[in-house]
């Protein structure tokens, strides 16, 4: 009797025999089974159509070495890092901006990093301007391959106290420049049958940004106008790739206007500029956007947030705009009407130099966008 107990215990060589053929008939039933088949086809499939396009997209990779570049908006911020990425990876790069001074700086910085670089001070909002600066380029190094528009303002204050002349200025600023320098480039990059056209539009482009009024219409035209370019160009050989980043650090709010309440405007943008976690790193989005240049991507998101908020507005879009409401009902009240807009640089802040903008700050000093 004793015997027979313990070949019952669990420890009994019968019972763990048993077990295991219990458990490989288990198995072999459930891997014969038509949908786990399937599920097992569909993972090996993309596995391989992954690997595929990996390889491919190597073997395609556009070589920027000898490449010459126009990076609009180059003098600072993200516009200066791409520049710089596209130096080391041996490209020829033109700037323009329209602070001559920030400029003059970007132009010293990127021959000291040994980029060959032609800095011309230029406002795209003007078409003939556009026109010239292009022509000069292709003039100086005759050829053009990428153009990147990066040029823009950023703007801030409540619907309330804004004027026709600042949504006039957010669209000629950030759509029009982008406009006029794409069609003075496009014969050039048809002419190399490769040309690439690269928009950094804003993840504002995507979804409304509360106290952004212009700055999100001007971006939301922009991204319009980047993915028609994409349809209807492509077949010329020339791609469009589509750049929507959401919060950067690059120290930016020093070079922003902001009216209404400047002072709580300023604190509000800069600290949520200055963000761990939720923001990226101006080089990082530079790396970022000029992989996508030698991929010859269609459309790249810089940073989760910009990518969760493009896809949320896509499957939820009145869930987005009630968390909108909700974020402007946070913000500084529409005071200050009439007060001319001022540039976060001449506005005094108690936050400036708190450690609430440590990284923004630093950001700041490293792209050419600190405060004089």
């Amino acid at each position: 009797m004793g015997t027979a107990a313990r070949s019952r215990g669990p420890s009994s060589p019968c019972r763990v025999a048993g077990t295991h053929a219990a458990a490989l008939r288990f198995s072999m039933a459930h891997r014969s089974h038509p949908a786990v088949r399937s599920l097992a086809v569909a993972a090996v499939g993309i596995s391989i159509a992954a690997l595929v396009r990996s390889v491919v997209r190597r073997t395609r990779r556009l070589d920027l070495a000898g490449r010459v570049v126009i990076v609009t908006g180059g003098s600072r911020g993200l516009g200066l890092c791409i520049a710089e990425e596209l130096g080391r990876r041996g490209a020829r790069v033109a700037i323009c901006g329209r602070d001559r001074g920030a400029l003059e700086a970007a132009e010293r910085r990127l021959r000291a990093l040994g980029v060959d670089v032609l800095a011309r001070p230029c406002d795209l909002g003007d078409r003939g301007q556009a026109a010239a600066f292009v022509e000069r380029v292709a003039a100086e190094w005759g050829r053009l391959d990428v153009l990147v528009n990066n040029a823009g303002v950023i703007h801030v204050e409540p619907a309330a106290t804004v004027t026709l002349e600042g949504i006039d200025e957010a669209l000629r600023s950030n759509f029009w420049s982008a406009v006029h320098a794409t069609f003075a480039s496009l014969p050039h990059l048809r002419a190399e049958g490769e040309g690439i056209i690269v928009n950094v539009v804003s993840v504002g482009g995507r979804v409304a940004v509360p106290h952004l009024l212009g700055y999100s219409a001007s971006k939301f035209a922009l991204m319009g106008f980047s993915e028609g370019l994409e349809v209807e160009l492509r077949k010329e050989g020339v791609r469009v790739v589509t750049v929507v980043p959401g919060l950067m650090r690059t120290g930016s709010y020093y070079n922003a206007e902001f009216g209404g309440q400047a002072e709580r405007e300023l604190s509000w943008f800069s600290v949520s500029a200055s963000l761990p976690l939720v923001t990226v790193s101006a080089r990082r989005a530079a790396r970022r956007v000029v992989r996508a240049i030698e991929d010859r991507e269609r459309l790249v998101h810089v940073g989760w947030p910009a990518a969760l908020a493009s896809l949320a507005h896509g499957l939820a879009p009145r869930l987005v705009l009630l968390v909108a409401e909700l974020a402007d009902r946070l913000l500084p009240a529409p005071d200050g009407a009439g007060r001319a807009p001022r540039r976060g640089r001449d506005i005094a802040s108690a936050l400036k130099g708190s450690a609430l903008l440590r990284l923004g700050d630093r950001a700041a000093c490293d792209n050419n966008e600190g405060p004089a």
